[in-house]
């Protein structure tokens, strides 16, 4: 399998962008890794990798959508990105998920990476909007992955996406890519709906046939203003996904990226091991991007390694979550992680006539508010 994934990769891909690819996200990512561990041996706390929301504007509305589009919508201001761009650089930190809503509609995208060549993004979109233009500048910039979401085929995908056409425009969006020389990866949410769709070999080889090098298979938790519970995989389907993945990884000429668990079949957590955390549309540091609840939340002139390392709100739930599981919390333990932010939320925000505490409970299918303290 490596070595026909190799010669895929130098057959379809700019070497220019392969050889950054190999330096920005592969010798610098182990060297983050390095970084942080020896931080964590001085007492220093500091993630290796961030997810950024840069807006909850998008173009679509998802079933199992963790954002709440706002209008007008929000976005992660440029000045505001460049300064937490340059600090994590300075902590060693490169990679960097560029999230929304959709990112493609932050007003100041492109001016925003250009900024920045020695980090390396992996933009996840939808697809719907990435035209032959903009998968030729994201080669331009050599900088960037795309990470084009496919939520099953056509019917299953227009049901899960809430609008037409979504499938074959994911599809054409692949092909721009592929034109375009970019390393190129799929996220598939699997589901009740897709699960029979994306969970066989011939997504697979349909996938590798049109020039994508990843697919990141992610497990679909309900979360977001149509969290959907009846979708959520059972137990039984979540095993079969494990042994899909585990039994075709090493034949198949493409990375079949599995989002929770680790190269030993342990569930894994990035959150809870301190590898990464989640900043929103409003500056709030978050967990992760499905659980966004914050006490802190940065500024143009604040230090974010300073907020990370001083932030008990963090520090106690990242111990919260391994105390439980290694896994996904949200899936195992949904109304135990309610309970702790009704906890812990409270006790760490002095509250004034300005704040509002909201806490969804993640275990309620219809998204039902738990708690709301306003004063």
């Amino acid at each position: 399998m490596l070595l026909r994934f190799t010669i895929r990769l130098f057959q379809e891909t700019k070497w220019r962008l392969l050889y950054r690819f190999l330096v920005q996200f592969g010798i610098k990512g182990m060297l983050a890794i390095r970084w942080f561990r020896n931080r964590l041996q001085k007492g220093q706390y500091f993630p290796p990798f961030w997810m950024l929301s840069i807006t909850d504007q998008c173009n679509l509305s998802c079933q199992g959508c963790w954002v709440t589009q706002q209008h007008p919508p929000r976005i992660l201001e440029p000045n505001l990105l460049d300064q937490m761009v340059h600090e994590c650089n300075t902590q060693g930190s490169y990679f960097f998920g560029i999230l929304g809503g959709e990112p493609f509609l932050h007003p100041t995208l492109w001016s925003f990476l250009a900024k920045h060549p020695k980090s390396y993004f992996q933009v996840f979109t939808n697809g719907t909007l990435l035209t032959q233009s903009i998968a030729d500048q994201m080669a331009k910039l050599g900088n960037i992955t795309p990470l084009i979401s496919i939520e099953g085929r056509h019917e299953v995908s227009e049901i899960r996406r809430g609008a037409s056409y979504v499938y074959p425009q994911a599809l054409l969006a692949i092909e721009h890519c592929h034109h375009a020389g970019l390393i190129i990866g799929v996220a598939t949410s699997v589901c009740q709906s897709n699960f029979n769709e994306v969970v066989n070999m011939d997504f697979i080889r349909d996938l590798i046939e049109r020039g994508v090098h990843y697919v990141w298979y992610y497990i679909y938790r309900p979360v977001g203003p149509k969290p959907t519970p009846e979708l959520a995989l059972s137990e039984e389907q979540i095993c079969t996904l494990r042994k899909f993945l585990v039994q075709n990884r090493p034949h198949a000429p493409i990375l079949m990226v599995d989002a929770y668990w680790d190269h030993k079949g342990r569930a894994l957590c990035p959150g809870a091991l301190g590898m990464s955390h989640h900043i929103g549309p409003s500056g709030a540091i978050e967990f992760c991007p499905p659980l966004q609840f914050a006490v802190e939340k940065i500024a143009i002139g604040q230090s974010l390694a300073k907020l990370c390392q001083n932030s008990s709100f963090l520090r106690e739930l990242r111990h919260f979550c391994k105390s439980h599981t290694q896994g996904c919390i949200i899936l195992e333990y949904p109304q135990l992680l309610a309970d702790f932010l009704a906890d812990k939320l409270i006790s760490h925000l002095e509250m004034s006539e300005n704040q509002r505490i909201s806490i969804l409970d993640p275990a309620c299918g219809e998204g039902e508010l738990l708690l709301s303290i306003a004063n």
